[in-house]
């Protein structure tokens, strides 16, 4: 299935703004996970986060949703602190999240699902409606419960209920873990779409060749620090950070053609 060739949502330029990640550390109790962290997303960017289990990738996101909340360090947007807000203000800036497992409102309907991202930022239903073309499956299932849904489905639902925040970022966590092939083909779809609408994407996917053949950048992590960074045309070419941080089976399985968006 493809998106719809469609906007997500009114096209806009942000200009010169941009997520800055300064310096964050970040920690579980007494067990620090971050140690300096340090990224900055442009709008219209793919920014992909690669390394092992642990590395911190997971951590990095919801620091930046103010679910981690930072020690030391800042998250800007624009300019704008981000790590000194409650984390249920975050959305409203303009920063969709889906979380690695989705974490929807399970006994909810698809339709209240979408009306919670909606009225985070005050939107209706015109934003709906782009939200239901662009995942026609939603309509179909539109008065049932998150639960009774697919797999394949409940990722749409996700990624529609965070697209209902006409969002500046998305962050997003393992969006096509355990999903096929022509789902994988729709999520690739979608944010390559959102590239072209001018929004951040932030991405932790394990699935390296479905990164580089979309991702503009590359940092890689390890034991809650930045390691490296590199853009996805180099790494086609030559994977040997993906050998170091990844591990040499994942770099074995690139393809130095990159694959055409559709």
């Amino acid at each position: 299935m493809k998106s719809a060739p469609i906007p997500m949502f009114k096209l806009r330029i942000w200009g010169d703004r941009v997520l800055e990640v300064s310096g964050i550390d970040c920690f579980y109790g007494d067990v620090q996970i971050l140690r300096g962290m340090s990224l900055s997303a442009k709008p219209g960017e793919i920014l992909c986060l690669l390394g092992r289990n642990g590395a911190g990738k997971t951590t990095t996101l919801k620091s930046i949703m103010g679910l981690v909340p930072a020690r030391a360090g800042s998250i800007t947007l624009d300019n704008e602190r981000l790590d000194t807000l409650p984390a249920h203000e975050v959305p409203k800036r303009g920063v969709g999240y889906v979380p690695q497992g989705r974490r929807l409102f399970a006994e909810m309907t698809v339709a209240e699902n979408i009306e919670v991202g909606l009225l985070t930022r005050s939107k209706g239903a015109e934003t709906r409606e782009r939200m239901l073309t662009l995942f026609p499956r939603l309509r179909d299932r539109y008065r049932q419960r998150a639960e009774t849904l697919s797999g394949g489905e409940q990722q749409m639902l996700a990624m529609a209920r965070a697209l209902c925040l006409e969002p500046r970022v998305l962050l997003l966590d393992e969006p096509t873990e355990g999903l096929q092939p022509s789902m994988i083909s729709l999520i690739r779809d979608v944010v390559v779409g959102l590239k072209e609408q001018d929004v951040a994407t932030i991405l932790v996917e394990q699935r390296i060749d479905a990164v580089l053949s979309i991702a503009d950048r590359v940092v890689f992590m390890e034991n809650g620090i930045r390691r490296d960074e590199a853009t996805a045309e180099a790494l086609r070419h030559d994977p040997s950070l993906i050998n170091r941080y990844v591990g040499v089976s994942q770099a074995a399985a690139i393809d130095p053609a990159p694959i055409s968006p559709t």
